[in-house]
């Protein structure tokens, strides 16, 4: 794998005369959707397959599986145009392998919510071992309220691709809002622990879930200890059965940290007590802060330098953004509220207003600048946009082998990212459990 930076001039085609590859493997594995304008600065992944297959007539994906010994599975994550489908056609192009991957073997779980596009979740199920599907919510009276849309059918899809999925429980309420009052109401009554955990057991074996993803934040500090209990309790009674239990953890640098957001996840009490933590390394740069990287990889570094010293590293998911920020300058407190959009996105973006992409060496993550006349203010504002690519995502990634982690958790899949599952699947086996 080679991570290219385009430069002035540059074009598809002297990039692939330059680096040893074809313009049409750069623009499918990339996915270009526009590959006659790049951008300056924009990242792009080239690849070099040890063995390809050109499909004949009468094969099958199957049929080229079995002569290759390899898996269907392996022929979906190394070929992603193939949309985790087995539709192929005389004259395809096949990437069989490529060489190992250098940084062993990882699990990798991902976010989705059940509207999901259903080309976008196929695509990326090969590559998750895991499926978090967002969310289920409780009532003051214990009862659970379920995902908006339903989850069965994502249930049975993520099945198709031997990924585990796992059922949600946050403190989503009726109203669709989640409130820190209801998790305390929860925390300060054994009963009501007992009812939640008796109901969620219910769904996970009455629907097919491989496990429980909890993510419940802004405990008070003053419960940080009965929630630790909580989730000793509910993994007691979930191993029994042999279903797995997450639990997420704001993002702290020490045990002293301050603030509604880290004060009631306590790092050890909480690893003792769960199969695997997922780190939420993200939303430095976030939708009512001032413009910055959303994961800058030393705030990343620095988190993870303090949770392996309270967790054993084979417990830790690594959180990683798939989405990006838009800016609107100059930034006001308390007034500003940056727009979201997906990586892919802000490319399109950066080619619509021929901006120069820019990668902060520091953050190790890119960012553009900008402008465009803005109706509402009369004038012409400046725009300044942070996200991810194929750079920011290795830096990540590889991250997972320095510190011996269990893998990534990438928060979310909703829009398909190409680059972040090209890199990944580069340095690592991904572990699938069925």
């Amino acid at each position: 794998m080679l991570l290219y930076t385009v430069e002035q001039g540059d074009t598809v085609y002297s990039i692939a005369e330059k680096n040893g590859t074809t313009p049409s493997r750069i623009i499918i594995d990339n996915d270009l959707t526009n590959p006659g304008r790049l951008v300056v600065g924009q990242s792009l992944v080239l690849l070099y397959p040890t063995r390809t297959y050109t499909v004949r007539g009468g094969d099958t994906l199957e049929s080229i599986a079995k002569t290759y010994g390899v898996s269907i599975l392996q022929l979906w994550q190394n070929n992603p145009a193939l949309k985790g489908r087995s539709y192929i056609y005389p004259g395809q192009t096949l990437n069989i392998s490529y060489e190992t991957p250098p940084l062993g073997r990882i699990r990798v779980n991902g976010y989705a919510y059940p509207y999901i596009d259903r080309s976008v979740l196929r695509t990326t199920l090969p590559y998750l071992t895991y499926l978090s599907i967002f969310t289920y919510g409780f009532r003051p009276d214990g009862t659970l309220i379920p995902p908006t849309g339903g989850d069965e059918e994502m249930i049975g899809i993520a099945k198709e691709y031997g990924t585990v999925p796992l059922m949600m429980l946050t403190s989503l309420t009726e109203e669709g809002t989640f409130s820190n009052e209801l998790v305390a109401s929860l925390l300060a009554d054994p009963a009501l622990q007992s009812t939640v955990i008796e109901n969620a057991l219910s769904v996970i074996r009455q629907k097919g879930y491989g496990g429980l993803d909890v993510d419940f934040e802004y405990i008070p500090a003053q419960f940080a200890e009965t929630y630790a209990e909580f989730l000793t309790m509910l993994r007691q009674r979930l191993s029994a059965e042999g279903y797995v239990l997450f639990a997420s953890l704001a993002p702290k640098t020490s045990a002293t940290q301050r603030g509604l957001l880290y004060e009631g996840h306590d790092y050890p009490s909480v690893g003792a007590a769960v199969d695997y933590v997922l780190l939420m390394t993200y939303e430095w740069g976030y939708t009512y802060g001032p413009p910055l990287a959303i994961a800058p990889i030393e705030n990343v570094r620095g988190v993870i330098d303090y949770a392996v010293t309270e967790i054993p590293p084979s417990k830790i998911f690594l959180g990683i953004p798939n989405y990006a920020y838009n800016w609107t300058l100059p930034y006001v407190r308390g007034e500003s509220q940056a727009q979201a959009l997906s990586n892919v996105a802000a490319i399109g973006l950066a080619t619509e207003k021929n901006a120069e992409i820019q990668f902060d060496e520091t953050a190790q993550t890119p960012f553009f600048k900008y402008f465009e006349y803005s109706a509402q203010a009369k004038k012409t504002v400046e725009h300044e946009v942070w996200f991810e690519d194929a750079r920011s995502v290795e830096a990540k990634l590889r991250l997972l082998n320095e510190y011996n982690l269990a893998g990534a958790s990438i928060w979310q899949i909703m829009k398909y990212f190409p680059q972040l599952w090209l890199v990944l699947n580069a340095l690592y086996s991904i572990e699938k459990l069925y």
